[in-house]
């Protein structure tokens, strides 16, 4: 199964989302912030990127794209709860695969991973 850095300031939410992609058998890793999600792409090699766009510190679209640029093979799915943001995420339409509408039911996550691990 892939190895899921899942990035989201909101600690209930990510440590939602993570429980559920572990019952699909995947390996998931954690970060609070975007920075702290460069960090750990830095560290450790990942399958999968799954990151809230409007976040503290460092946003998921600023993640996105330096994440592309230094883990060119990364799959990148964003989530957010702002249509504004989902249209900043536009741009990056080479670069990640979807953007997922919150709040989301936990098979609409669980399809969304396995769509965007299948491409």
């Amino acid at each position: 199964m892939a190895r899921i850095l899942i990035t989201e300031d909101e600690d209930s939410l990510r440590s939602f989302v993570a429980r559920a992609l572990r019952l699909d058998g995947h390996e998931t890793f954690e970060a609070a912030d975007g920075a702290e999600g460069l960090e750990r792409l830095a560290e450790e090699t990942f399958d999968l990127l799954l990151s809230d766009i409007r976040m503290p510190v460092m946003d998921g679209i600023e993640l996105a794209h330096r994440a592309h640029s230094d883990f060119p093979g990364l799959k990148i799915l964003l989530m957010t709860g702002y249509a504004e943001q989902r249209e900043r995420a536009d741009d990056l339409s080479a670069k990640i695969i979807d953007v997922v509408s919150k709040p989301f039911a936990l098979p609409e996550i669980r399809k969304a991973v396995a769509r965007a691990l299948a491409r």
